[in-house]
């Protein structure tokens, strides 16, 4: 049946020893110094290896500026719906693929100005002592350097190299077509002079020294002509937002490697938008004037044949005559009082049909003539035409940088609301002209019919007379509303204005962001050891520490053995005063207390072995019996390990006889024994190496041996085979007093501990206790811990002992 105690083996394996976990890593402190260095190395060449990165701002307000002449007298609408639309519409525009085109090719900033730096071509646009002009409608190399070098102040060298290629693209900006051209392989080189036109097949341009430029001569530069697609994409990035405070406010940034690129791409684009901008405020003035230019020129003509119809009818006639007698005069002003009236109102209504019929068939909004021209002040159908004229503008603009239909199916639903407005707006208006018209219609039949009984020549002179007056007035009045339209268009001012304009006043670095790179620097040169000393530790299956030990075996821990401090094996002897002498000592000291314990008297046998060979078991040997011998008790160390004999090599003693030849009865005990240099010490080696060396063990022979040794000597040390590969160790054990298992740090597998429980757990090896050799600095912690541990138990179990 199960007890509990049976799972401490698997708790003590699961708990998680922190302290130990951080003892191991701060042993890995080299891996940790060389990861940061080379991490900070990186950081170092990424940051004077970019490009320094510069952000550049402008701030501009957008409102609505009434026309200070706009009147219901001058009733034409030029205002575009409320600010947050405006600021909204300039936004969409800034970003707009339309409107950076027309910005880029302005400025002509798909052609670069470079200087070969360090480690980069450096932007130097802005800082060039010259600039280049093309024609567009040429071919011009593409995405190729052009080295220009000025060999005087009126001569330039320009070079390409075509490298081994024999054929490039040019591009031609009027069409952006690409076309391929042949050239020579090699590099290309001309001498040309300042303002010469350069007429290649690959390159068609001018180089123009500007009027300040000093001291560029032997100076070398580059230019680049670049896709202009993609220049547009670049700057079309740029970051356009509303102050959350002012909406009325927009905040324009970039950033880029160039400052004067930055400062007047800024400043340039607010002032094309501000051209667009006002001229499309304007733009409802200038069809009015059209429209009215237009229906002037066709009444100049009318005019002029009335007039002279008037004057052919009154030549030779008494004009007061005509005018006065019978009331013929007021008659006349009548009925052109009522022509006017009448003239006005089918205007109007005209103009409605013409509306009509624009909304009917028409998308396209932007070229509508103001109402006023037709004499309408209606104002829900000056609103809603103005409204419409505003969102057709805005679709148009968003159709070359949005692509989301879900916001044109918006538009157009809400232009089509207004449409749907409008109409039925006509169709009331056009009804109440209808009946003003009937009236007008009733009054003028009433005065034709006055006009009837008149004498026949007055008849006819008030009929020239009206047709004469009714073209006069239309004519005056078109005078009067192209006058109040060019007033009005003279008096409009732009809706955006600079807040602040872009200006390098220094500073704005904005990148690399070198703090951040050494931050990371320090982060990966941590983690990245930090990881792999954690998978090291993860998967590392052999023993550590001396937690590792007591959670694995119920076997007591003696000693622990410090790092090797000399070329051999002979440390204690050569540095009796050191740590690692004081080691062995300790271990002597509790061997002591154990045989004492036992009550054990005469000559002592000690048994060293280990798991596999590699674990110290022979230094372990050698300088006990060193310490032993050091206390003046006369010692002996037996070379058991018959297969991989070695014991020997420290002394400089030879191998040819010992154990092995007493063993098989050839030689004495005397014979076999061995002095060393060491006072109190001797060895017997093991001797030529034998078919058998388990039977030989396992013989009468080595009790024999065994024994003899007991008259000679107080301690014996066995050096035998490793427990964990043969049984030879074990056929010993029956022969000694204590038995020591030599562990290695990193080196022996915890589950060879697994092995030595079994024999120990069974008797086959008694009064077992393990020594750990630790043979790295960074576990000198480990030893001091170990040793501390063992004088405390010591200590308590004299002052038991003697209780």
């Amino acid at each position: 049946m199960l007890d509990t105690k049976d799972f401490n083996f698997f708790e003590s394996q699961n708990s998680f020893d922190f302290k130990g976990f951080l003892l191991k890593i701060l042993g890995y402190w080299k891996w940790f110094v060389l990861s940061l260095i080379l991490t900070f190395v990186y950081a170092y060449n990424v940051n004077i290896r970019k490009e320094k990165i510069y952000g550049m701002e402008s701030h501009i307000v957008v409102e609505d500026q009434n026309n200070p002449f706009f009147t219901s007298n001058t009733s034409l609408i030029f205002n575009w719906g409320g600010t947050s639309d405006k600021v909204q519409t300039i936004i969409t525009t800034l970003k707009s693929r339309s409107h950076n085109e027309i910005v880029v090719d302005k400025l002509q900033y798909y052609i670069k100005y470079l200087k070969k730096g360090e480690y980069f071509y450096q932007d130097v646009y802005g800082e060039v002592p010259f600039y280049v002009e093309i024609d567009k409608n040429k071919g011009q190399l593409f995405g190729q350097l052009i080295k220009i070098k000025f060999l005087s102040p009126s001569q330039y060298e320009l070079s390409v190299d075509f490298a081994e290629s024999t054929s490039t693209q040019v591009i031609q900006y009027s069409d952006l077509s690409f076309k391929p051209v042949n050239v020579s392989a090699g590099e290309f080189k001309k001498v040309f002079k300042i303002n010469e036109e350069v007429d290649l097949p690959f390159l068609n341009l001018k180089v123009i020294i500007k009027p300040d430029a000093l001291e560029y001569a032997n100076q070398e530069y580059y230019v680049r002509f670049d896709d202009f697609n993609g220049t547009v994409a670049a700057y079309k990035g740029i970051d356009v937002s509303a102050d959350a405070k002012a909406l009325s406010v927009v905040r324009l940034q970039m950033e880029g490697s160039n400052k004067y690129r930055l400062v007047e791409y800024l400043n340039t684009t607010v002032d094309v938008l501000r051209k667009i901008q006002f001229d499309s405020k304007n733009q409802f003035a200038n069809n009015t004037i059209r429209f009215i230019d237009s229906t002037l020129k066709e009444m100049e003509d009318q005019i002029k044949e009335a007039e002279n119809e008037l004057k052919e009818f009154r030549r030779g006639k008494n004009i007061f005559e005509l005018e006065e007698e019978g009331g013929s005069g007021l008659l006349s002003a009548k009925l052109s009082g009522y022509d006017v009236e009448k003239d006005a109102i089918n205007r109007k209504i005209a103009y409605y049909n013409l509306l009509k019929n624009y909304l009917e068939k028409t998308t396209d909004y932007s070229k509508l003539p103001a109402p006023t021209v037709a004499g309408i002040d209606d104002p829900n159908v000056i609103g809603n035409i103005s409204k419409l004229i505003q969102l057709s503008a805005e679709r148009a603009n968003m159709s070359y940088s949005v692509k989301n239909k879900k916001l044109f199916s918006d538009f157009d639903v809400e232009m089509e609301s207004i449409k749907k407005v409008l109409l039925e707006n006509i169709a009331s208006a056009k009804s109440a002209l209808n009946l003003d018209l009937s009236l007008i219609n009733r009054n003028i039949a009433k005065a034709e019919g006055e006009a009837s009984l008149l004498p026949e020549n007055k008849q006819e002179h008030i009929k020239i007379t009206r047709k004469y007056n009714l073209k006069d007035k239309i004519y005056s009045t078109f005078l009067e509303k192209r006058s109040e339209a060019e007033i009005v268009k003279a008096a409009n001012i732009s809706d955006i204005s600079f807040l602040d304009r872009a200006k390098d006043v220094g500073g704005g670095l904005r990148g690399p962001k070198t703090s951040i790179n050494y931050i990371l620097a320090a982060m990966l040169g941590f983690l990245v050891p930090l990881l792999v000393i954690f998978v090291i530790i993860l998967l590392d299956n052999s023993i550590n520490t001396t937690d590792d030990i007591q959670k694995l075996t119920k076997i007591p821990l003696i000693g622990v053995i410090g790092k090797k401090n000399t070329e051999n094996n002979l440390s204690v002897f050569e540095k009796p005063k050191s740590p690692l002498a004081e080691s062995f000592r300790a271990i002597r000291s509790s061997l002591q207390f154990m045989y004492k314990k036992q009550q054990k008297e005469g000559a002592k046998i000690l048994m060293l072995t280990s798991s596999v060979s590699g674990e110290g078991k022979t230094f372990c040997s050698i300088n006990l019996a060193t310490v032993f011998a050091l206390s003046e008790k006369k010692t002996v160390i037996v070379g058991l390990d018959l297969r991989k004999p070695k014991i020997f090599g420290d002394f400089n003693i030879d191998n040819v006889t010992g154990v092995v030849n007493y063993l098989i009865g050839q030689k004495t005990i005397d014979e076999v024994i061995q002095k060393t240099h060491i006072p109190n010490l001797d060895v017997i080696p093991s001797g030529p190496i034998p078919p058998n060396p388990s039977e030989l063990l396992m013989s009468e022979a080595m009790a024999e041996m065994i024994e003899e040794l007991k008259t000679k000597y107080d301690y014996i040390v066995l050096d035998t085979p490793p427990v964990g590969l043969v049984s030879d160790a074990l056929e010993l054990a029956h022969f000694c007093d204590a038995t020591l298992y030599v562990t290695r740090q990193g080196f022996t597998k915890k589950g060879m501990l697994s092995v030595v429980n079994e024999k120990h757990k069974r008797g086959e090896l008694h009064n077992i206790s393990i020594i750990l050799m630790v043979l790295q600095i960074r576990h000198i912690t480990v030893m001091v811990t170990a040793m501390a541990r063992m004088v405390k138990v010591i200590m308590m179990n004299q002052l038991s002992q003697k209780g």
